[in-house]
């Protein structure tokens, strides 16, 4: 990887009242689904790119924060995140990240890799996870946003 920042997409995917979190496999932490922006790629296509590659899921990101809604052939507003955050990862480059929510019609994950940890997790069960803030926070807001 190139030095400097890497713009990511990260994804809390809610279903009937859960989260979905993975075990990250080298940094063994509870995390959301998500990954590098492309070259070519808005943050909305990668969210999208990164949830279907890792978990199999085809997902809706919340528009509950979008103001405007232009779409024509050559502008369109995209699905604003719920949070940005720029960080030092467990691999010792930097990240900024574009935080989404998003519903699945599903909870039939398809792992990208048969051997990865995932778990759906009801917000009661967050506080007796040994969770980052920062991932306990966004659990958090998406179950409030998106658990009806």
């Amino acid at each position: 990887m190139t030095e400097g920042v890497h713009f990511t997409s990260e994804v809390f995917i809610v279903y009937r009242r859960k989260v979905l979190l993975r075990m990250h496999p080298k940094l063994k932490i509870w995390c959301s689904i998500g990954g590098h922006i492309d070259p070519g790629e808005d943050p909305n296509e990668a969210a999208l790119r990164e949830v279907k590659e890792e978990t199999g899921l085809d997902v809706r990101l919340w528009d509950g924060r979008k103001e405007f809604h232009v779409d024509e052939k050559t502008f369109r507003n995209l699905i604003p995140p719920v949070a940005l955050n720029r960080h030092i990862t467990g691999n010792g480059h930097e990240h900024a990240t574009f935080v989404f929510f998003a519903t699945s019609e599903t909870d039939a994950v398809i792992p990208e890799q048969p051997d990865e940890e995932w778990r759906w997790v009801a917000k009661e069960e967050l506080s007796g996870m040994d969770l980052l803030p920062n991932i306990r926070e966004y659990a958090e807001g998406a179950l409030k946003a998106l658990a009806s």
